[in-house]
């Protein structure tokens, strides 16, 4: 063999390997470049499902006149749902509080008193507990001799509907199920609420 034969087999052989390397480094770099790519298409195709989704959710504005947001909610007491639906042919004074809203202890026993008055009426006071802890609602509702019914917006969807800006709130349906009256935000018996809340009523009723 020649005595050079090895040098310039070994020249070849780095040679070899050096383009193999290169190879091999533009076999790893390409597939990670695509990779790269495709989670950024993936991504930004993700976010403009997102906005698509956002817009044509987006809860309507509630309009006097028109049907109440439609809700079927487990009852606090465990005794079944209540369905909006099946309260048509009946006034839905429907009230958002929660065991830890202040105003919201006062204001219960004015919807009580409400709801004794006027329920042979065909007057329904339907409270809806707004994001709250189940059991400090049930002894909310135990400790202010609450007997009217009351449903769980726990993770606050029907609020959403609603285009709740607080609690407690309330919202008034006719016997067809619109929304009449101005909807209070605050306490029903505070300041002019108390005047807006019987004329509401009276335009349930009459409705």
């Amino acid at each position: 063999m020649h005595p050079n034969a090895h040098p310039r087999g070994g020249v070849a052989l780095r040679a070899r390997r050096d383009r193999d390397a290169r190879l091999h480094r533009g076999g790893v770099t390409r597939p990670l470049k695509i990779s790269a790519q495709l989670l950024a298409a993936a991504a930004v195709a993700g976010l403009l499902a997102l906005l698509v989704w956002r817009v044509t959710h987006q809860p309507k504005p509630l309009k006097i006149g028109k049907p109440a947001p439609w809700f079927n909610l487990q009852r606090l007491d465990g005794n079944g749902k209540v369905n909006l639906k099946s309260l048509r042919g009946k006034a839905v004074v429907v009230n958002f509080w929660a065991s830890w809203c202040g105003p919201c202890k006062t204001e219960s026993a004015a919807l009580e008193r409400a709801w004794q008055k006027h329920r042979g009426d065909g007057v329904v006071v339907l409270g809806v507990d707004y994001h709250d802890v189940a059991g400090d609602a049930r002894d909310f509702v135990r400790r202010h001799g609450i007997t009217y019914p009351i449903v769980r917006d726990h993770d606050g969807l029907v609020g959403t509907q609603y285009d709740l800006t607080g609690v407690p709130e309330t919202f008034f349906i006719d016997r067809r199920g619109r929304l009449v009256g101005a909807h209070l935000e605050g306490p029903i018996d505070k300041g002019d609420n108390a005047a807006k809340f019987e004329r509401a009523l009276e335009a349930a009723l009459s409705s």
